[in-house]
């Protein structure tokens, strides 16, 4: 059961980001799939270090703004080691949509690191680059 929780938390920080269809994107759910004290860090175009609150605000203007419309991005590929209460995933991903009026692609390389909690399996760490 472990794994398909995994999945599951997987796919919801996904999802959090989409906002296709008009629909708004759902990043406040970030706060709950990520521990409170947890670390996200993109290495690549630009090495940044986010608390979850920094990762959050720029990304919710972005998607609620116009400026990124029809946006989704999804994973392609996964290896996930789980052992105990602690487990690791690194996966490939793509994503698409509409940044200033002009389609956008992408894709990268995420790794996620995960611990159970009394309330789930929950995020701690979060790494990821674009592919140039």
């Amino acid at each position: 059961m472990s794994k398909t929780e995994i999945d599951q938390v997987t796919a919801e920080f996904y999802g959090a980001f989409d906002n296709r269809g008009g629909k708004a994107a759902d990043v406040d759910r970030i706060r709950r799939l990520v521990l409170p004290q947890g670390v996200i860090v993109c290495t690549a175009p630009t090495f940044t270090a986010y608390s979850v609150e920094e990762f959050i605000a720029p990304r919710e203007r972005l998607l609620s703004d116009g400026r990124l419309v029809e946006f989704s991005e999804w994973e392609t590929s996964e290896e996930t080691r789980i052992e105990g209460d602690v487990a690791s995933r690194f996966g490939t991903y793509r994503k698409s949509g509409v940044f200033d009026g002009k389609p956008y692609e992408g894709e990268g390389t995420k790794t996620i690191q995960f611990v159970r909690t009394p309330e789930g399996w929950r995020i701690a760490a979060l790494s990821w680059f674009d592919n140039p």
